[in-house]
């Protein structure tokens, strides 16, 4: 079986980016190991602190952030790192080529109860001369994305990635401690009778959204004309990776709990490289209303509404949004 480097290398992938991405790995097969080891290592719970998001920060999530951070910012082809974690931009190295965004460790309300998690990444190149620690240099949309993937840390850890040629899917073989290959070329079916959304947020959707619920749930009977299963489990990366495998449709709106925010998830370290997968694998990305990857981001951490999977699917839900 092909190694990650190999497929990079058949792919065309320079080598700086090459290291870029392998160093990504070295920190994700760290993060992977300390999760195995689970409390014997000391990772669960959480901490006193909170992110620049609000939210209250995992043991885990100050662990794999730190990892990332740390190995990115001595790469010397990254000019500079952005993280979900982080309040700011964090400088690399002043020659650097690329810019890499992530969110270290997506899911991780679900850590202390053995659920699966992911890291989820992006690669852009550095447009101008400004330092890594200014955001403006961060400031691009999807469409210019070089690389993008997440490794799933389950049963086994994946990952899947892109760099603008499909999607590849790679298994870690723990007896070399390497990325191998296990599926090339993943393709989203374009037809699906399963969703995947918070529930228990339905009250304060819009009413588009509101609508299109409630024909999934009439089944045959409705206009939609078709039976739908719902699945949740609280981490974007294993709901992307089920709809990769066998389709599907996930989505997190935008509802009125907070105005001023346009979404829960991020434009640059979750909808941009998610929707860059998807799009790769056959699928469609949309914010209800426009395509995820042609948003303007105005800030590192911009907020973003989310639909994306099953593209005929996809398709219907802006339906609902334009008509």
């Amino acid at each position: 079986m092909k190694r990650l480097d190999q497929v990079l290398a058949a792919d065309g992938v320079n080598a700086e980016l090459e290291l870029v991405i392998k160093d990504v790995m070295v920190a994700c097969k760290d993060i992977a190991y300390k999760l195995g080891q689970g409390e014997l290592a000391g990772i669960l719970g959480a901490t006193e602190d909170e992110n620049v998001q609000g939210e209250t920060q995992k043991m885990l999530d100050v662990i794999s952030n730190d990892l990332l951070k740390d190995i990115l910012v001595a790469n010397p082809y990254v000019r500079g790192v952005g993280s979900e974690e982080e309040d700011y931009t964090i400088a690399g190295n002043a020659d650097g080529k690329y810019l890499v965004t992530f969110d270290p460790l997506d899911g991780s309300s679900n850590i202390d109860v053995n659920l699966s998690v992911g890291t989820i990444f992006s690669v852009l190149e550095a447009q101008d001369n400004k330092s890594g620690d200014n955001q403006e240099v961060f400031l691009q949309n999807g469409r210019k994305q070089v690389a993008a993937g997440y490794v799933l840390y389950g049963p086994s850890s994946l990952l899947v990635m892109t760099t603008g040629n499909g999607v590849n899917l790679f298994t870690l073989d723990t007896n070399i401690g390497e990325f191998v290959l296990t599926k090339e070329a993943l393709q989203i079916p374009e037809e699906t009778a399963e969703f995947a959304i918070n529930m228990s947020n339905q009250r304060f959707w819009e009413p588009e959204m509101k609508q299109y619920i409630d024909d999934c749930l009439l089944g045959e009977e409705g206009p939609l004309g078709k039976r739908y299963n719902m699945r949740w489990v609280a981490s974007m990366v294993a709901e992307v990776h089920r709809i990769l495998i066998r389709g599907g449709i996930f989505m997190y709106p935008y509802d009125n709990r907070d105005p001023s925010k346009a979404g829960k998830l991020r434009l640059m370290y979750e909808g941009n490289p998610m929707s860059m997968i998807v799009e790769q694998a056959g699928g469609a990305s949309s914010t209800g209303r426009m395509d995820i990857m042609d948003v303007a981001p105005q800030g590192i951490h911009d907020r973003v509404p989310v639909v994306l999977g099953s593209k005929n699917e996809v398709a219907k839900v802006v339906a609902y949004h334009t008509k």
